[in-house]
């Protein structure tokens, strides 16, 4: 709770990947697992600088619980992660707090197959809800002009190389170097954008704790 009580944060949570020695006590699929859950949910939620999203040693500022629509957040092994992109809606403050990671003759309830099959899902629908949450509905900036264009040229690169593709193999003329360059140019500065508009993202991370301003609009 101590980043709270500093007005540091307004979420609080263990992340048991910052000592090395902790890291090696782990499990290797319990290591694997959770690595690629935090790639995943990094994207999904906007926090870049978060690791180890399932971790459950959490504190939460009361202000911002409020703020909160906690009738729509998962109540299975999903809660952490979904807790995630809910505090990214608002705009929060999220910060790591180090803990070691300890395991005894404990059996997790948690079942692979059923979270790989339903995962993916549920945080592909956040990332796409995320984005257009903070990149179309509350706010348009650089990032969404990156974005977009990216994926404009990206799909005319596609689209216009691939008709000419198949173009030359029925016909059995070679494309010219003059197609080929049409097509690859918007590819290749469609990519360069979409990379853009990914490290605008990371660079865009929460910063000033909404606690504060929750705070001082009730005061008022």
């Amino acid at each position: 709770v101590r980043p709270l009580l500093r007005g540091e944060a307004d979420y609080a949570k263990g992340n048991r990947f910052f000592s090395l020695d902790d890291v090696s006590q782990m499990p290797a699929a319990r290591l694997f697992g959770n690595s690629m859950l935090s790639l995943v949910n990094k994207m999904a939620s906007g926090y870049w600088d978060v690791m180890d999203p399932t971790n459950g040693f959490t504190a939460l500022h009361a202000s911002v619980c409020r703020a909160l629509p906690l009738e729509k957040i998962a109540a299975d092994y999903f809660f952490e992660s979904d807790m995630l992109f809910r505090l990214a809606t608002l705009r929060a403050v999220v910060v790591d707090v180090p803990m070691p990671a300890r395991y005894g003759s404990e059996k997790s309830n948690l079942r692979i197959g059923r979270v790989a099959a339903t995962f993916p899902w549920r945080y592909l629908v956040r990332a796409i809800k995320r984005y257009f949450y903070g990149y179309f509905l509350r706010d348009f900036n650089a990032g969404t002009v990156q974005f977009v264009a990216g994926l404009a040229l990206m799909a005319f690169g596609a689209i216009f190389g691939g008709i000419h593709w198949h173009e030359s193999i029925a016909s059995g003329i070679p494309a010219t170097s003059g197609t080929i360059m049409v097509a690859a140019l918007p590819v290749l500065l469609g990519g360069h954008l979409l990379l853009s508009a990914l490290n605008y993202d990371i660079a865009n991370v929460p910063r000033r704790p909404l606690h504060l301003h929750l705070d001082a609009t009730h005061r008022s």
